[in-house]
């Protein structure tokens, strides 16, 4: 074996392991809302390294949103919703004051769909998840959620059980970023972290 190939093997292998590491990233600090946008007057703040949302006095829809493009991702986040809980993560959508182009993968309470895919001002509901799955919704406790989009393609996943499976022509068209959606009529709070994604 020749023993100066090994040093060069090494330093790939480096390269290499530093790469798969770095290739998801935090979306959210845990200290700040630096690299989002607000859009609306509901609450966003940090509090206790959690990224939280909370309806204002108007008790109105609220975004808040990525300042960069996704197109192709896996995005894993957790959640935990208070009260009502009603919410949604948005991906290749824009935000034009409080109206959101683009679709989203619900956050919900029992028996509201939790993982399924609604396209607001549009078509609306594109999928909804089997009733069944409903049981691996964690009300008031910490659930994980992921959501991959490659092409027209998204697929999401609950607790590590697979949600829905789409394709859909008009979302491989789309341009846009993430957003986290608080929804109307007020009493909701959910707590956000480890919000991370691998551009793909």
């Amino acid at each position: 074996m020749n023993m100066r190939i090994t040093p060069i093997l090494l330093v790939l292998g480096l390269f290499v392991l530093a790469g798969w590491q770095s290739a998801k990233v935090a979306l959210f600090n845990g200290e700040n809302l630096d690299g989002w946008i607000n859009y609306g007057e509901e609450k966003w703040y940090v509090e206790d390294g959690l990224l939280i949302c909370e309806s204002g006095p108007k008790a109105q829809y609220g975004y808040l949103g990525t300042e960069k493009y996704y197109k192709d991702f896996d995005l894993t986040l957790e959640f935990k919703q208070e009260a009502n809980g009603n919410s949604g993560v948005f991906f290749r959508s824009t935000v034009d004051g409080t109206k959101v182009s683009g679709w989203q993968v619900e956050v919900a309470p029992p028996e509201h769909d939790t993982g399924g895919v609604y396209e607001s001002y549009g078509r609306g509901w594109l999928i909804k998840p089997d009733p069944e799955k409903d049981k691996f919704l964690k009300m008031g406790e910490w659930n994980k959620m992921r959501i991959r989009v490659v092409g027209s393609t998204v697929t999401t996943w609950l607790n590590g059980e697979q949600m829905i499976e789409l394709t859909d022509e008009k979302i491989g068209e789309g341009e846009g970023g993430i957003a986290l959606q608080i929804h109307d009529g007020g009493g909701i709070k959910v707590k956000w972290r480890n919000i991370m994604i691998e551009e793909l």
